[in-house]
């Protein structure tokens, strides 16, 4: 090959760019975790209870979620929480029998409104009545643990932090719940390494805490409000936490075809928030930036454009005659997305098996991606949204 030069170039370049690319994938889901633990990031600390307990907001955005919102009410007036506890529901658009439920708690203040402006512009309206030092805001299709509030509550004895997030559990009861469940493990995991190192990135809607001061309205269009709102958190110079003790249980996606509407509309949200996002800002803060990066970036852009471009660079240069290595690790990609098919199989019939339910949902959640970005780019995911069963 060194007899032509050009063709050596190129395979010197292809090579390069293969081993970048699977570096970059294998840091962004092993290799950063590594990173942090090396920096002792998975050491947690001890949060000791306040001496006055804070008075608590518990906000529920709830469209259309009558048949819940009685479980979800109890589960909330139920919570072991020492101090002054106030419930708000804001179920604008709802059509159902959302004010007759409430109508059995009067406790809880109902705000609903005839206009369904989307989740964003609920919250939005309705921390304009929030007068509480702290709010938690919970979806209205989760379940959280006994001690959920006194668990969130506890770290923000440290003044540096401006958030709290929960943990999110999935019901493991079937096929997806299996697959769901154990994404949301892992994410877990890295979510607690990432507030040991600096700050969590990100909170999920399902459970977490804010302090009210810090509370920024966003635009009502904004598909990932969560995110926003935590993240907006980072930008004004306070850490998130995370306390794993505090969760939110809730119902796998009824089928793989639900769980997949849900993940797109997500990723659309996902592109969505990069475009908004201030990077000067953020740029400006080096450790949230890596972590950011790292966590939402790379995985949001970098790896569903790596993926199906290593397995084309893999080909290439096996059947060129790179070495035997591309070979080897050409068949072990091939087997990878077999497995990966029969994982989508078993969990079409709603069965999972851990061999192969792991290699389908990670390549599942890298194709939702690039489907968010597609509608995102054409402008078909509005704020409303059609609920996943």
């Amino acid at each position: 090959m060194r007899q032509y030069p050009d063709l050596y170039r190129l395979m010197f370049v292809l090579v390069l760019l293969f081993w970048l690319l699977l570096f970059g994938v294998f840091f962004t889901y092993v290799g950063y975790a590594l990173l942090l633990l090396a920096f002792g990031a998975g050491r947690r600390s001890r949060n000791a209870p306040p001496v006055q307990w804070p008075s608590l907001t518990v906000v529920i955005a709830a469209w259309n979620e009558g048949p819940l919102l009685a479980a979800k009410i109890r589960n909330t007036l139920e919570q072991r929480y020492p101090g002054a506890l106030q419930v708000l529901v804001v179920a604008d658009g709802s059509t159902d029998q959302t004010a007759e439920v409430l109508s059995a708690f009067p406790s809880v203040e109902l705000l609903i409104d005839p206009q369904r402006r989307g989740k964003t512009g609920a919250l939005n309206r309705a921390m304009r009545h929030v007068s509480t030092p702290l709010v938690i805001f919970s979806d209205a299709n989760t379940l959280l643990g006994p001690a959920a509030l006194f668990h969130l509550v506890l770290p923000f004895g440290d003044a540096r932090v401006g958030a709290v997030a929960g943990e999110k559990r999935v019901r493991q009861e079937s096929g997806m719940g299996f697959a769901e469940g154990g994404y949301w493990h892992y994410e877990s995991y890295l979510k607690r390494l990432d507030a040991g190192f600096y700050s969590a990135i990100g909170a999920a809607g399902e459970l977490f805490a804010l302090r009210t001061t810090l509370f920024r309205p966003l635009p009502e269009d904004t598909i990932l409000d969560d995110l926003a709102l935590s993240l907006s958190v980072g930008l004004q110079d306070y850490r998130i936490a995370y306390e794993p003790a505090a969760y939110a249980l809730e119902a796998p996606s009824a089928s793989l075809h639900d769980e997949r509407k849900r993940k797109v509309r997500i990723a659309a949200g996902a592109f969505q928030f990069l475009e908004r996002l201030d990077w000067a800002a953020l740029l400006r803060r080096p450790r949230l930036a890596f972590q950011f990066i790292v966590r939402r970036w790379m995985r949001w852009v970098f790896c569903p454009l790596a993926l199906p471009l290593l397995l084309l660079l893999n080909g290439i240069l096996a059947f060129a005659g790179a070495g035997p290595l591309y070979a080897i690790l050409l068949v072990l990609q091939l087997c990878a997305y077999f497995l990966a098919l029969t994982g989508a199989l078993l969990l079409r019939s709603g069965r999972a098996f851990f061999p192969v339910t792991f290699p389908f949902y990670f390549l599942f959640m890298n194709y939702c991606m690039l489907a968010g970005w597609r509608r995102h780019r054409k402008g078909q995911q509005s704020v409303l949204w059609e609920k996943a069963r």
